[in-house]
């Protein structure tokens, strides 16, 4: 069992003990931790703070995701549920939505037991140094207010990022369709049956490529 805890994020494998790796009560602490430095210094308090969060194809995801949810919702904070996505997708909804944060939960190249909270500002990139040590600070002490029973957060799912993200990449600038589509390319994607699986296909057939 292992547990590696950054100003990134927080990393393990997914049962055993709280603190030796990744169980439901580390995923909680880490989760409020990080949701209550969002809703505490997001600029609009008039609002309740937004949180884009979504997961890749691992056989905990669900589970780490249901848990992040309800931490959140706890706060008072609503939550965009992308379901399953990627890492950078997660990045572009959370700008987009102008959400106050996001989590992706997902253990990049890590096996199968891993997987982990990846954590990202308002502007869809990952936090700074000093957020990082907030969030490990706050997760050690256990000091989280909670929300009442009338300001709990909402949730909504919205499961058109992965498309709107292949839409972007074909917009950009310097991607020409008709060049790639000329070279009559041929590719194998091996997508490690996660949720490269689910975008990685549609992008290449809308670039010609077979």
């Amino acid at each position: 069992m292992a547990l590696i805890k950054s100003i990134s994020g927080i990393r393990g494998t997914i049962g055993g003990k709280p603190g030796e790796s990744l169980t439901a009560i580390d995923i909680v602490k880490f989760s409020t931790a990080f949701g209550s430095i969002i809703a505490e210094t997001r600029e609009d308090k008039t609002v309740p703070a937004k949180i884009v969060i979504g997961r890749d194809g691992r056989i905990s995801g669900n589970m780490v995701s249901s848990l992040v949810v309800s931490s959140l919702v706890s706060l008072g904070v609503d939550v965009i549920d992308l379901g399953l996505s990627t890492t950078p997708t997660v990045e572009i909804a959370t700008k987009a939505e102008a959400a106050n944060g996001g989590i992706i939960i997902t253990a990049s190249h890590n096996p199968k037991e891993w997987n982990a909270l990846k954590l990202l500002n308002g502007e869809g990139e990952f936090i700074d140094a000093a957020v990082g040590a907030e969030v490990l600070s706050r997760a050690q002490k256990e000091e989280i207010l909670f929300a009442s029973v009338e300001k709990l957060g909402n949730v909504s799912t919205n499961e058109t990022y992965l498309q709107k993200h292949i839409d972007l990449v074909l917009d950009y600038p310097l991607v020409d369709k008709a060049a790639i589509e000329k070279r009559g390319f041929k590719v194998v994607v091996d997508a490690i049956n996660s949720t490269g699986a689910m975008v990685v296909p549609q992008l290449l057939k809308a670039l010609g490529v077979t």
